[in-house]
């Protein structure tokens, strides 16, 4: 709700980008701090990785 009322002040495209790349940003983060967890635990590793490649997540759906 907070970010619709923000895009009603302002609805620029320029703005939309910026937003859209905090928020990327935000959550590229996120996912390297947990792959390198899992990765630290031996949760994920090379092989694993290679087998994640061929996966298609679509057809668990």
């Amino acid at each position: 709700m907070h970010l619709l009322k923000i895009f009603s002040f302002n609805n620029s495209e320029k703005y939309a980008l910026e937003i859209q790349d905090v928020l990327t940003r935000h959550f590229q983060s996120k996912l390297d701090e947990e792959s390198d967890r899992l990765w630290n635990e031996g949760i994920l590793d090379q092989k694993r990785l290679d087998e994640l490649r061929y996966e298609d997540f679509h057809a668990h759906c």
